[in-house]
């Protein structure tokens, strides 16, 4: 009996020692967490999207905090989160520029022709493995809806087995962007501007045979355009959205009509 006594003597002792080593540690080891850190977790929408350019919100925080990023970077945020974040600071607000994705494609069921009718797990990430989808055309919109499952706010929906943007409800976040396995969807400076609905980069003869809708490289929408905003590379015409005024002489041009106007 006497020899519990003493085992449970010990154990006791033990642990108030090692208790005492750990309060002194966790004082003279303490790092201090700038407070601020937690309210500006807070306050960002928890997204994840990295469009501000770090990894996830977290990391958009902490470099708030170490002076190396804009207040302005979190698009999905909006005004809304800018004021609140130059707030936090106690810095200028400024201001955000507010943008949308696009999808590069016009290809829907009506105008792709396809190669083989696809019975497998409706996914475009699934269906592209599998030669690459049902459609002849490799680059346009495969229509199962990645994208639209991927976006927290709802601002995507499928019309004819292809994707469709929601302007007023987009955040400009990039989740679909990820999503897209065809890599046909941007995040641009919202306006009123042009959109190539095609990524088909193959000669025009070869994309009309696949999709009724797709960029034949004519060059006439570069020839006409009035800013010089379009260029013709890999058979594919190709806008620069910094010159781009929105003009929409292109649209009415464009001998394929793949050239569309977008409102966002």
């Amino acid at each position: 009996m006497e020899a519990v006594y003493i085992a449970v003597f010990f154990v006791t002792v033990t642990g108030i020692i090692c208790a005492a080593v750990l309060c002194v540690a966790s004082k003279l080891m303490h790092v201090k967490v700038d407070e601020r850190i937690a309210a500006l977790q807070e306050i960002l929408p928890g997204v994840n999207c990295g469009v501000c350019g770090y990894p996830g919100c977290s990391g958009y925080a902490k470099a708030l905090l170490s002076g190396g990023a804009k207040t302005n970077l979190c698009t999905p945020g909006g005004s809304g989160v800018l004021v609140k974040i130059s707030g936090i600071l106690g810095v200028e607000a400024g201001t955000i520029e507010r943008k949308t994705a696009i999808v590069s494609c016009n290809g829907d069921y009506n105008t792709q022709k396809k190669k083989m009718e696809y019975k497998g797990i409706r996914s475009c990430e699934a269906a592209k493995a599998l030669y690459g989808g049902e459609n002849l055309c490799a680059f346009g919109c495969l229509g199962y809806g990645d994208c639209r499952n991927a976006c927290p706010v709802s601002a995507i929906c499928m019309e004819n087995s292809l994707a469709h943007i929601i302007a007023e409800k987009c955040s400009g976040c990039g989740l679909c962007v990820k999503a897209c396995p065809n890599n046909l969807i941007l995040v641009v400076k919202a306006g009123k501007q042009a959109l190539v609905a095609c990524k088909n980069i193959e000669k025009g003869a070869v994309t009309r045979k696949k999709c009724v809708s797709g960029c034949i490289a004519c060059t006439k929408c570069v020839k006409e355009c009035p800013e010089g905003a379009i260029t013709m590379a890999d058979n594919l015409a190709r806008i620069d959205y910094e010159k781009c005024t929105g003009c929409g002489h292109c649209i009415n041009v464009c001998i394929a009509k793949c050239i569309m106007p977008r409102e966002a």
